[in-house]
């Protein structure tokens, strides 16, 4: 199902023991820790795009706390996923969405992402999913109707892109930040639905939205790991333990 990245080319790559090859001869190598750097130099806008190994080591800390678990619960219960899924997840940073639910389920997962430290980080934990390195804003590297479920969770965007590997009785789950989200942190957001609902009018249809929050009390270095993740310059003083609000708002589509 994968296709070969380059511009005017896109023919199926072919694997092979440690690299995927297409027919026009373009190769790329498998990774030590099992990833594909799919990411074309036209595709990225700096030497090291997506988030960086300290975000990724943050973000994964936060996961691991448990402090997101009821987020990822609710996620759960809206696509209703089974074994027989094929589930892409389009900017799926480390992985903990996609492969805790994988791990679950035991569907057929693929991951892509721009950042290599995040797809590293996944490919090294979640070692039953196939996870990919690519620009999910410019080109999806799969095949048409490749997949039963595309999740976007605080990701990309891109309907075209995911209309077109997406199956036609397939689902689109879409994941925002809710206006909630790290309150205490970054003050009240904005509510992103109806924005959103509009982005993917023309190709998808809404079925269902649901929105959910939790709270966590963190310690100081919990604290840290939130302003690490979500890109917040460290205040002078060090950060000091709180209770935090954690947000979705999960929009679920059908193919138009």
């Amino acid at each position: 199902m994968l296709l070969c990245p380059v511009r005017d080319c896109h023919l199926p790559l072919v694997r092979e023991e440690r690299r995927v090859v297409c027919a026009r001869g373009h190769s790329f190598d498998t990774a030590r820790s099992g990833y594909l750097n799919l990411l074309q130099p036209q595709d990225r806008r700096s030497k090291n795009p997506g988030d960086t190994p300290a975000a990724v080591a943050a973000r994964r800390r936060l996961h691991d706390l448990g402090v997101t678990q009821p987020l990822l619960d609710a996620v759960a219960q809206i696509i209703a996923v089974s074994a027989s899924d094929v589930v892409l997840d389009a900017g799926c940073g480390e992985g903990f969405y996609l492969g805790s639910l994988a791990r679950h389920s035991g569907f057929d997962a693929h991951g892509v992402d721009i950042s290599i430290p995040a797809i590293d980080a996944a490919a090294r934990r979640y070692r039953d999913c196939e996870w990919i390195v690519a620009n999910a804003d410019r080109f999806l590297p799969y095949a048409d109707r490749s997949f039963s479920i595309v999740l976007s969770i605080t990701g990309r965007m891109n309907a075209a892109e995911f209309r077109r590997v997406l199956r036609g009785g397939g689902r689109l789950l879409v994941a925002l930040p809710g206006p909630e989200d790290l309150i205490e942190l970054r003050g009240t957001g904005r509510d992103r639905v109806e924005r959103t609902i509009e982005t993917f009018a023309n190709a998808f249809t809404l079925s269902g939205r649901r929105r959910v929050a939790t709270q966590a009390d963190l310690d100081a270095a919990a604290i840290g790991d939130i302003l690490h993740s979500i890109y917040r310059p460290m205040q002078a003083r060090a950060p000091e333990a709180m209770r935090v609000t954690f947000s979705l708002d999960l929009l679920l589509f059908r193919p138009a």
